[in-house]
């Protein structure tokens, strides 16, 4: 598919650069970006032989010649240069599509997907996958793109990818042997248009699927059950409240009728923590993963950075970091993790989506001081349910204002439901900026 082909790169960054490494031997490659990239970055390509062109105009240097667009994740479905590349019939895809190239037959692929709790799914199947022994490898949306595995994987080795519905959308022939959907709800519709588009490309992570390969599916979400109905997999379902596949049995967590572990073994915390656990089991059961080893690694296993990460205590205040949680959705499940006074704060991008939402969610949340972009609205909308809103215009200024506002034994909780973009160039940078911020209280 990719061999003695002319490809056209859209967008540098991390997956960019690495699709371009992959790509150069073998093929023609053109690389651009609006942005300027690290030279030492840009020489090694050039060495290459890939043409790295950074410019603003970007559409004119596309034409019927190339064969693929390999376009960033993050780019718009209706980006000029996309709409472009589909009127000249050009196959548009990404970087988890050229790696699959390389890499199809030689290694098994657990794929995550959903819309909250992938990176912690993700992370606790590579942890006990690799607990247990298996040669296996980490990637994709949790920050290593899969392109950068090609080299380092070896036959017969196991992936474990965190796939997000933006990746999904343009791979071609990508399949994975276990597929994992964690949850489905209301997000990315600032991407794809509308709900019912961007279920369509999350179900995509079971294409391609047969009778041998496995679904994971969560019970209780009903987007997920209806969504999968017609899929060929072997499905196997996990549920917090009812008997399913993998389930909780008051405080134990079963699989397959067998008690895996009591939850008063594990070390994090919350109802979405143990349906993303219950994902993990469920795949890792299918390398015969032993409970000793789950429970080795789930008595120890910290969570995430950037998810309900725990940050400090600071004269009897706990601050929590949840940057992470750039939709609604994702911070309802932070707030139910919470039955202490909590002062949260939110902001960020606006992506045109409601808070009201958030609304019954609320009940410990005695204050919020809200920023960025998006403060003006948050005001808006706490004002009209009556419940105290502070605003301020940085990230820094909350910190030091819901500091100000606490008292002992409240939790400072930072999960902003917006996207960092405003402020920040990622969710993790404002993450770590927070966590400074914290830093500077002490």
């Amino acid at each position: 598919m990719f061999e003695n082909k002319k490809i056209f790169i859209l967008g540098m960054a991390r997956s960019g650069y690495e699709a371009a490494l992959v790509l150069a031997p073998k093929n023609k490659v053109l690389i651009t970006d609006m942005k300027e990239q690290d030279p030492l970055k840009v020489k090694e390509l050039e060495s290459l032989g890939v043409e790295v062109v950074i410019t603003e105009d970007s559409i004119n240097l596309l034409d019927e010649t190339y064969d693929y667009v390999i376009k960033n994740p993050g780019i718009k479905l209706d980006h000029k240069l996309v709409l472009k590349a589909e009127s000249l019939n050009i196959p548009v895809t990404n970087e988890v599509e050229v790696a699959y190239q390389f890499l199809k037959g030689k290694v098994k692929i657990v794929g995550i997907t959903g819309s909250n709790g992938k990176t912690t799914t993700t992370t606790l199947i590579y942890e006990l996958l690799k607990k247990a022994g298996v040669s296996v490898l980490l990637g994709g949306n949790i920050g290593y793109p899969v392109c950068s595995l090609v080299n380092l994987a070896h036959e017969g080795d196991t992936l474990v990818l965190e796939i997000s519905g933006h990746q999904l959308h343009d791979v071609i022939q990508f399949k994975t042997d276990i597929s994992v959907m964690t949850n489905l709800s209301e997000v990315h519709i600032d991407h794809f248009g509308t709900y019912e588009n961007y279920k369509l490309n999350k179900v995509k992570i079971f294409d391609r699927h047969t009778s041998s390969d496995l679904a994971i599916i969560n019970q209780e979400n009903l987007d997920s059950v209806t969504m999968t109905k017609n899929i060929s997999s072997r499905k196997l379902f996990f549920s917090s409240k009812n008997i399913a596949d993998c389930y909780l049995n008051d405080s134990k967590i079963m699989y397959l009728g067998e008690e895996i572990i009591d939850i008063s073994r594990i070390k994090i915390k919350g109802i979405h923590n143990l349906e993303n656990i219950m994902c993990a089991i469920s795949a890792v059961k299918e390398y015969k993963v032993s409970n000793e080893v789950i429970d080795s690694v789930l008595s120890t296993f910290n969570g995430v950075e950037h998810r309900i990460e725990f940050v400090a205590k600071i004269n009897n205040r706990e601050f929590y970091n949840d940057s992470k949680s750039t939709n609604v959705t994702s911070t309802q499940v932070a707030l139910k993790a919470f039955k202490t006074p909590v002062i949260l704060l939110l902001g960020g991008l606006d992506r045109n989506l409601p808070f009201e939402p958030l609304t019954e969610y609320l009940e410990y949340v005695k204050a919020v001081v809200c920023y960025g972009q998006t403060k003006e609205k948050i005001k808006s909308y706490l004002d009209s349910i009556q419940k105290k809103c502070i605003v301020k215009d940085t990230l820094e200024e909350a910190v030091k204002e819901a500091y100000l506002l606490s008292e002992e034994h409240d939790t400072i909780l930072l999960s902003p439901a917006c996207a960092s973009w405003d402020q920040y160039k990622d969710f993790e940078e404002r993450g770590k900026k927070f966590k400074e911020y914290v830093g500077n209280i002490k």
